[in-house]
């Protein structure tokens, strides 16, 4: 029997179907999060990698052969060290998930109102922040990097904290629930290129918070007195008052024509 005859032997059903959809759509959404990361360089160099395994093993180069599978055999332990921000991103897409939502419950309150009002006057004095609200990806390694608070959350005390020349002013502040539970912390600036050279270092760190996790960040520009939002990668820019509310609160915000987006969609 041919090839030809193997082939007309072959079944395909519904799970066939089923099975090459799942797969093909796995890999769309991989490609969608590493695309613009320094994780796709990486990939396409694992690609070379085996691609000169390949040509080895068929030219039969017995060292090199030998050498590349033992970079294969311990690599993979190495892939879970390098790869570890898309692999945290990569599972709070998922918790992010239609599905996992029926799941989830959180309370709303006075939250929405607080920071709103902290950001409008900060953005009116011209001073610069960054806020970082924690949803279902604890952000404890961030909170050490910084100095841990368990203050209630009001707007007085935020605007307190970014007050030029304080103590915590300089680093990124971290909301869990209604308290501030870290002041003054580092976050992972984002490597993936952005167009915009007015952007600076705060938004570079809430683009790369929200590619690890799930939080939602508004920074406050201290050059340009506005305000954005940086959320699942994406950075949205002359965010207004009611509209962070809106994104808070998990609304879909009411846009303006200055509404931006700029960033990666994920």
């Amino acid at each position: 029997m041919n090839d030809f005859g193997l082939l007309r032997t072959l079944q395909f059903n519904w799970r066939d179907a089923v099975e090459i959809v799942v797969v093909t759509l796995l890999c769309y959404r991989v490609l969608l999060l590493i695309e613009g990361t320094r994780a796709l360089q990486m990939l396409a160099g694992i690609v070379v990698l085996f691609g000169a395994f390949a040509l080895a093993w068929f030219l039969k180069l017995t060292m090199i052969t030998y050498l590349l599978g033992l970079v294969f055999t311990y690599g993979a332990f190495a892939l879970l060290i390098i790869f570890q921000p898309e692999l945290r991103a990569a599972l709070a897409h998922l918790g992010q998930a239609p599905v996992t939502r029926f799941f989830r419950h959180r309370e709303q309150g006075p939250l929405e109102d607080e920071i709103a009002d902290a950001v409008e006057r900060l953005a009116r004095s011209g001073i610069g922040a960054i806020i970082a609200v924690e949803r279902d990806v604890p952000l404890s390694d961030y909170i050490e990097s910084g100095s841990s608070l368990q203050a209630k959350l009001t707007a007085d005390l935020l605007t307190t904290i970014f007050t030029p020349y304080s103590p915590l002013h300089d680093g990124a502040v971290i909301v869990r629930g209604d308290s501030i539970v870290g002041a003054g912390c580092i976050l992972p600036l984002s490597q993936a290129p952005v167009s915009n050279r007015s952007l600076g270092t705060r938004h570079r760190a809430a683009l790369g918070l929200s590619e690890e996790t799930d939080a939602l960040v508004i920074v406050v520009s201290e050059e340009s007195a506005t305000v954005s939002v940086a959320h699942g990668g994406v950075l949205q820019q002359q965010v207004t008052s009611v509209q962070v509310r809106d994104l808070l609160a998990g609304r879909a915000p009411r846009q303006t024509n200055e509404f931006q987006i700029v960033g990666r969609p994920t």
